[in-house]
């Protein structure tokens, strides 16, 4: 358990940060962790799904959930006068009953969502890009699973992997902003105590991959696509490496959605909508992330300008007037965001459940106001963007 509590706040932000996710499902567990989230509203022995929502409502809560590759985060903010009764809920929902019938009804509701995340834009480009990526890797799994894995998937099996993957050791509870941080350990003390523990199950795969499984280029041909979407793939540093805060401000420098070299020659002069670079890392893989949506007919020629770019960058064209603003729009995100007791509660619990480690928003501000161009160009040498790439493209499959 971990809190960051803030004299000025106004709210109070709590949430369970399950240490699961596609990573740790095997092939026959594929998508089980998001399905697991979606029944965790279902209920619990007590209450019905119904009556978890009306409790959260009579509370004024804001209360979501999300899946990762390698999370499962439920979380809610409150009125700080509403920070057990939310602790209490939030519990009780750990345990969820997991009624063979909501199972059926919710995995209807599953299927349709892989259905229509694979009909939308952009047309699963980034999962199949991490795919091609990792290959034989368990980051190379969609959080969705596939339509055939949650058709299979039968009820006791998901009794079986909550069993596993909910435990005392596997959960972490933080907060954030206006908290009370001794009532919050007597919460946890009543409500969390008597859960069964399970062994932890090793999270970490030995040599990640640095280089993409499948370099080809693959393309998803989808005729009612207004635009094409492509995805671009190099490995980065990971979480655990020192140089991940250097590749978040790198990321930032070339491919922000405003004042970045992907900016200015793409968005700007209006060849493409979008065009991004992003820095993620996970446990023991980072990757760098291009992501491009432009007209059919240039995705290649732009894609390959991206190249050009990243190349110029590693090739010491980065200038220190260059860097330091890059550096002062970073520093000022890291202050603004940790203003928001929510937004710091996913700081603050994610990097406690990964790292047991805890940093103020002051240590974050010092990390970057220490990072240096010579940091930059240390990951330029070290973490290619030029490199070699996984790609796909999805769109009308008019262009090229």
């Amino acid at each position: 358990m971990i809190a960051e509590t803030s004299g000025s706040a106004l709210s109070t932000s709590i949430g369970f940060f399950v240490k699961t996710g596609s990573r740790d499902e095997s092939h026959e567990l594929w998508g089980a962790s998001h399905f697991l989230e979606h029944m965790v509203f279902k209920g619990t022995p007590e209450f019905s799904g119904d009556e978890i929502n009306a409790r959260f409502d009579r509370m004024g809560a804001s209360i979501n959930a999300f899946t990762s590759e390698e999370d499962t985060v439920y979380y809610a903010t409150v009125l700080p006068d509403q920070q057990h009764e939310a602790v209490d809920l939030l519990a009780r929902m750990m345990r969820p009953a997991l009624r063979e019938s909501d199972f059926d009804t919710e995995k209807l509701v599953i299927l349709e969502e892989i259905r229509m995340y694979d009909d939308q834009p952009p047309f699963g480009a980034d999962d199949r890009c991490r795919a091609a990526f990792f290959g034989g890797h368990p980051l190379a799994r969609s959080v969705l699973g596939t339509v055939d894995s949650i058709q299979a998937l039968p009820v006791a099996a998901m009794r079986d992997y909550h069993r596993r993957r909910y435990a005392p050791g596997t959960i972490v509870l933080a907060a954030s902003g206006a908290v009370d941080f001794a009532a919050l350990v007597e919460s946890a003390r009543r409500l969390c105590s008597e859960w069964e523990p399970a062994p932890a199950a090793s999270r970490l795969i030995p040599e990640p991959p640095r280089e993409p499984a499948v370099r080809a280029t693959e393309r998803i041909v989808r005729p009612s696509a207004a635009l094409d979407y492509a995805v671009r793939m190099v490995a980065g540093p990971g979480e655990q490496h020192p140089d991940r805060h250097a590749a978040r401000l790198l990321s930032l420098l070339l491919g922000d959605a405003s004042g970045s070299r992907l900016y200015w020659a793409l968005i700007d002069t209006g060849a493409a909508e979008q065009a991004a670079c992003i820095h993620q890392d996970y446990l023991d893989a980072g990757l760098f992330v291009t992501q491009l949506s432009c007209d059919s007919a240039d995705v290649d020629e732009l894609l390959a300008r991206i190249v050009e770019i990243y190349g110029a960058a590693a090739g010491g064209g980065i200038e220190q007037a260059e860097f330091e603003r890059a550096q002062n729009k970073l520093a000022s995100r890291v202050v603004l965001s940790g203003e928001k007791p929510r937004r710091r509660l996913f700081d603050v619990g994610l990097e406690w459940s990964h790292l047991g480690v805890y940093r103020s928003v002051a240590d974050n501000l010092g990390i970057v106001e220490s990072l240096s161009l010579d940091d930059i160009r240390r990951v330029l040498a070290t973490w290619p963007l030029d490199g070699p790439a996984a790609s796909v493209i999805a769109g009308s499959g008019t262009g090229g």
